[in-house]
Parts: structure tokens; sequence; C-alpha cells
């Protein structure tokens, strides 16, 4: 199943409708609320660039001007609220996030794809201290979870949990390749150390 072509595709433009699905907002309560909730954890967001992504979500009708807001002597505010065909599109955009999974390209996947250009012994340190790193986050992750437990719903930490679990899942596996090629057990080893050594691209890596 193929995911629907979006007018916009920015994951902020998504945070920023489910947000406006709360309660009508100004740009600044929008950013105050996506910290507040611990969105910016989850979703890259780029708080100089959220003016723009309100006006692109007017421009395609998703969010329209709902007041104005004055407080004292501050400037006044424009506050927006989420259309009619905004909670449609961030019902189905969600919809479609949730349901159809999508090829992503993490950068350690492409590091692990061009690791050959190094000698085994310099991956397996390299490794060693990258399974240190995450052994030290899921230890800390699981704490902060702990401590979330106890103010906030299950229900809106849900993404924390995925985070956690991945690292965890992360940290197993290469914790485990990392032992395969300490051992010499990871099939093509032996030719991978002797390329480093000799210079000479074996034969079986070009077949």
């Amino acid at each position: 199943m193929a995911r629907k072509r979006r007018k916009l595709t920015n994951p902020l433009a998504l945070a920023v409708m489910t947000t406006l699905w709360q309660k009508p907002m100004h740009p600044y309560e929008i950013a105050q609320t996506l910290r507040s909730q611990g969105k910016d954890a989850s979703t890259k967001t780029n708080y100089g660039s959220l003016y723009t992504v309100v006006q692109n979500l007017e421009k395609h009708g998703f969010v329209e001007v709902a007041g104005v807001e004055r407080q004292g002597n501050r400037p006044e505010r424009t506050v927006y609220g989420l259309t009619e065909a905004g909670r449609e599109e961030m019902a189905e955009w969600l919809s479609d996030l949730i349901a159809v999974p999508a090829k992503e390209y993490p950068i350690f996947e492409t590091a692990l794809s061009l690791m050959s250009a190094l000698p085994p012994a310099d991956v397996a340190r390299l490794l060693e201290m990258r399974l240190s790193s995450l052994e030290v986050q899921v230890a800390s992750g699981r704490g902060a979870l702990e401590k979330l437990y106890e103010r906030v719903p299950r229900l809106f930490l849900i993404e924390v949990e995925y985070q956690l679990h991945m690292v965890e899942a992360q940290a197993k596996w290469v914790g485990g390749f990392l032992e395969e090629i300490k051992k010499g057990s990871l099939p093509g080893v032996e030719s991978w150390r002797r390329f480093h050594e000799t210079g000479e691209f074996p034969a079986e890596f070009t077949s």
C-alpha cells in the first residue's frame, strides 16, 4: 500500500495541526505547547520556521485566523484554528503514517553499508564505543521514563517508549554483531581483514 501524495510533507506541519486540534492558538503558544508536551523530542522542530509552517497551512486551507489576542503592552498575536479540511488532512496523514511502513534512511545504516572501507579491528573498536553510548542512553532513558509515568498518562508517552525500545534493540544487535567480528565468526571477516593488510581486493567480494 503506497502512501498518498500530500500537499505538505513537513512533519512539523502535522505536529502543528494536532496541537491546534486541542484548541486555537497563536504560533508562540503552539511552540510552547510542543515543548511542554515533549513533541520536540520526536519531531524535528525548527521554531524559527514555525511561522512559515503556519502560513503554509493557512495557504492550503488547513488552518484559518480565529481571532487576534492582545495582552497588556504586548503586540497583537494572531490566533489560528484548525479548519474542517485541516481536521480531515490531519486524520488522513496521521492514519497513513501509522498504517503504512516507509523506507527511511538512518545515517547509521549508511555507515554500516560502507564499513568495509575500515579494517575490522577499527570497526570493532568503534562499535564498542557506540555500544557504550547506547547502554548509557538505555539506562538514563529507563529512569526518565519511570519518572514520567508518575505524572503523565502512558498514552502520551508512547513515542518515548518506542524510542527507548529502538535504542535497546540497536544495542542488542550491535553487541551481537560486535561479538561476531571479535570472534571471527562473521562470514567474510578474514577476507575483509586480509584486504586491509595486503591491499588486494578479495575476488569473492566481486562475485
